[in-house]
């Protein structure tokens, strides 16, 4: 196994006009073959992809008839490539769906865990209530799983297993997409139990191209994505949820025209519709500090925002100011690109 590479110090932390802390990290902005157009850090290194790749997971779902077969409204499709806030939009529209399927919470494998939503997580709490499995963030993509193996007539309790029919149409449809030879997608285990998969970041950003602009694939298999990435952008908020998201506010800010993904412990892809570009960026510590800070630089950076109304919607994750509890200023937050 290769060691993970040093890579460039992306977010300056300061206090006092010091460097308190650093944020290390990644990212390349590619072209539907993979082509480097810009970058900084170890793109080429494989990295777990996580929860970035919902959309490529989603797509048996949709492609093999699934969907249409199971009556998957716009708002299920969105969900099956959401990472929710676990808010009532996101578990009644999960609910919903299993029931139509005959199936129930008990199904889904994904564990349970507090909703990501703070007013949520509190009014669960305070009433006593307990997470359960359509919390996780993940819930929407394990009921498309299981309405894809209950639409290939295979037992729905293997629905996780790498190599049950469904779980291997979604390793062939990262291979496809990323360029990634099948053989060397070796599965780890996601924290929602799905199997999980290492990319460069120089190939995840391809795969995000190749989803947002779809014009070199097949005919059926362009449709089926542009119908996704329609959904998400139609539905924001069943993407990510309603309170500080980064996946929600760029798909409103942009009006859709670019679809970004994150993943856990720092991944994040964002591609721009009709235009075969995309940009993939891990930040080395996970944190998602940097992360919203980083993404809302680059897309700056790179020309991707359009006007004053799409930067001033974003202006929130650039970092800037940092303040204490009693409101003073204290330190700065600063990107650092070049």
């Amino acid at each position: 196994m290769s060691a993970y590479p040093e890579n460039p110090v992306l977010v300056h932390v300061e206090r006092a006009g010091i460097v308190e802390s650093i944020h290390r990290g990644a990212w390349c902005f590619v072209d539907v073959d993979g082509k480097e157009l810009a970058g900084s850090g170890h793109a080429e290194h494989p990295y777990f992809v996580r929860s970035s790749i919902k959309s490529i997971q989603a797509l048996p779902l949709v492609e093999t008839g699934a969907a249409e077969r199971f009556a998957f409204s716009e708002e299920e499709l969105a969900m099956a490539m959401a990472s929710h806030s676990g808010e009532a939009c996101h578990t009644e529209t999960v609910a919903k769906t299993l029931q139509r399927l005959g199936l129930s919470e008990a199904d889904l494998k994904c564990g349970a865990h507090p909703p990501n939503d703070p007013e949520v997580r509190y009014a669960l709490r305070l009433g006593g209530g307990k997470p359960n499995a359509l919390h996780n963030n993940c819930s929407g993509k394990h009921v498309g799983f299981l309405a894809l193996a209950k639409h290939l007539g295979v037992p729905v309790e293997n629905y996780l297993d790498p190599e049950s029919e469904g779980q291997v149409l979604v390793r062939r449809a990262i291979s496809d997409l990323s360029g990634v030879p099948e053989s060397e997608l070796i599965p780890g285990i996601d924290g929602c139990s799905a199997p999980t998969y290492r990319l460069p970041l120089v190939a995840l950003g391809r795969a995000f191209a190749r989803v947002t602009t779809p014009d070199g694939l097949a005919p059926e298999r362009a449709a089926c994505f542009r119908n996704m990435v329609d959904a998400a952008a139609n539905h924001p908020v069943l993407i990510a949820g309603s309170h500080r998201r980064i996946d929600t506010d760029i798909l409103r800010a942009t009006r859709g025209r670019l679809f970004p993904k994150i993943g856990a412990e720092g991944i994040h892809a964002v591609g721009v519709r009709g235009e075969g570009r995309a940009i993939a960026l891990k930040v080395d510590d996970g944190g998602l500090r940097a992360l919203g800070a980083i993404v809302s630089a680059l897309l700056e950076h790179l020309e991707l925002l359009r006007g004053d109304e799409e930067r001033e919607a974003l202006a929130p994750w650039r970092g800037g100011v940092l303040r204490n509890y009693a409101g003073r200023e204290v330190g700065r937050v600063s990107v650092v690109l070049s």
